[in-house]
């Protein structure tokens, strides 16, 4: 089993939800961060002042999937994600040992 990791831009959230659904891949976990790449943050004029944001808005999105469907989850995320834009995000897998499901004590593939 893999971990996914999707760093993504907010407004893709739904595009890349829905393209995952679709591929049958229905559990995920999203959580809103923020943080800064290559694009080292910008720039913004509020009130005439201008300022520096630092860290953007993103989203990540953590999926477990067995080891045979991590190409298919790969590329439905950067389907669906794309902008072909700076910031548009970067994709991380992980091993996973083992998973347990709380409510009735399966482990493995069982569990996901």
């Amino acid at each position: 089993m893999k971990k996914i990791e999707a760093i993504i831009k907010p407004f893709k959230l739904e595009d890349v939800k829905e393209a995952l659904v679709e591929n049958g891949i229905t559990g995920m976990t999203v959580t809103d961060v923020k943080g800064y790449g290559r694009q080292q943050g910008h720039s913004e004029l509020y009130r005439g002042a201008e300022y520096i944001v630092d860290f953007l808005a993103k989203i990540r999105i953590e999926l477990i999937v067995n080891d045979d469907e991590v190409d298919k989850t790969i590329s439905t995320i950067i389907d669906a994600a794309k902008t072909g834009k700076i910031g548009d995000g970067k994709i991380f897998v992980t091993d996973i040992e083992n998973v347990v499901r709380i409510r009735t004590g399966e482990t493995g593939s069982e569990a996901v």
